[in-house]
C-alpha cells in the first residue's frame, strides 16, 4: 500500500491531494500524511477526504510515507529539512523550482530515489500535463492519476520547462486588463469576464489533446490581411512585448540556474 506524505501544503499540494482522493482509481493509498504547516488548509482537506490525516510533526511525516512530496518553498527547504531523518527506502518526489537532483540528494540523505517534478492546478481535475527528471516510477504513478506525465531526460531541459510556468500570471493579467477594458466601455464587469473566458477557452481548449501545437501556424490563421487580429498584434509587437517575454523568460532562467550546484 502506497502512503504519500506532504511536506508543505500549499495551493499546489492541496491540488495534488484533491486530485488524488478524487480520482477513484484502484490502488490509491488508504492514507495521506499533511506536514502541520498551514494548519487551517491541512484541517480543511482533513475534514474534506477520509484518508487524510493531520501529522503532528514533519518526522512524522517522513517516518509514515512510502512516497515523500517536498512542496516547501526553495529558500525553506534546508531549514524545514535539515532537522529531518530520512530513510534509505524512501522514494521523495520534489515539487521545489530550482532545487536541482544533486542538490536534492544533499537534503534527503540516504534517499537514492528522487525526482523532480512541475505540477500545476490541472492535476486537482486529472487534467494536468507534469515533466519529471529523473523518470521515475513512483513519480509516474502518482502523476500518472492526476493526467499525463512528461519524462524529461535532462535537467537543463527540466529547467527550461520550469521556467516557463512563471508565464501563468503573467497571462491571467493579460486577461485580467482585457476584461478590465470591456467593463470600461460600460460593459458590466461580470459580462466582460466570462466573454473574455469563453473566447480564449474557445481558442485553447482544442490544443489539450494536440499531437503537436504549431504556434505560429495559429498566430497566422487567427488573423487575416488588414484585419482587427493583425492591427492588434501589430501594436505590441511595435511596443516591443514579445521581445519582453523573451527577456523574463532568460532572467527566470537564470535565477533557476542559479540554484544549480
Amino acid at each position: 500500500m502506497t502512503v504519500y506524505g506532504v511536506i508543505g501544503v500549499g495551493a499546489i499540494s492541496a491540488a495534488i491531494v484533491r486530485g488524488l482522493c478524487r480520482a477513484g482509481q484502484p490502488g490509491l493509498p488508504s492514507t495521506v500524511l499533511l506536514s502541520p504547516r498551514n494548519a487551517q488548509l491541512a484541517a480543511e482537506l482533513a475534514r474534506q477526504f477520509s484518508t487524510v490525516h493531520v501529522a503532528e510533526s514533519n518526522q512524522q511525516v517522513v517516518n509514515g510515507a512510502s512516497v515523500l512530496l517536498l512542496c516547501l518553498r526553495p529558500q525553506d527547504a534546508q531549514a524545514a529539512l535539515g532537522t529531518l531523518t530520512f530513510r534509505p527506502g524512501l522514494k521523495v518526489v520534489s515539487v521545489m523550482a530550482g532545487l536541482t537532483v544533486h542538490t536534492l540528494a544533499g537534503l534527503v540523505t540516504p534517499v537514492t530515489d528522487l525526482a523532480r517534478s512541475i505540477p500545476l492546478p490541472a492535476v486537482e481535475f486529472g487534467e494536468g500535463v507534469t515533466p519529471l527528471f529523473p523518470p521515475s516510477p513512483a513519480a509516474s504513478a502518482l502523476f500518472g492519476q492526476l493526467g499525463t506525465v512528461i519524462e524529461v531526460q535532462d535537467e537543463r531541459t527540466f529547467e527550461a520547462l520550469s521556467a516557463s510556468t512563471a508565464t501563468v500570471a503573467a497571462l491571467l493579467k493579460y486577461l485580467a486588463t482585457v476584461a478590465a477594458w470591456l467593463s470600461g466601455t460600460g460593459v458590466p464587469p461580470s459580462l466582460a469576464s466570462r466573454y473574455v473566458a469563453a473566447v480564449f477557452s474557445g481558442v485553447l481548449t482544442p490544443l489539450q489533446t494536440a499531437v503537436e501545437v504549431d504556434f505560429e501556424k495559429l498566430t497566422r490563421e487567427h488573423q487575416t490581411l488588414g484585419g482587427l487580429n493583425e492591427q492588434f498584434l501589430s501594436v505590441l509587437e511595435q511596443a516591443g512585448i514579445f521581445s519582453a517575454v523573451e527577456s523574463g523568460l532568460h532572467q527566470v532562467l537564470k535565477r533557476l540556474d542559479s540554484h544549480q550546484g
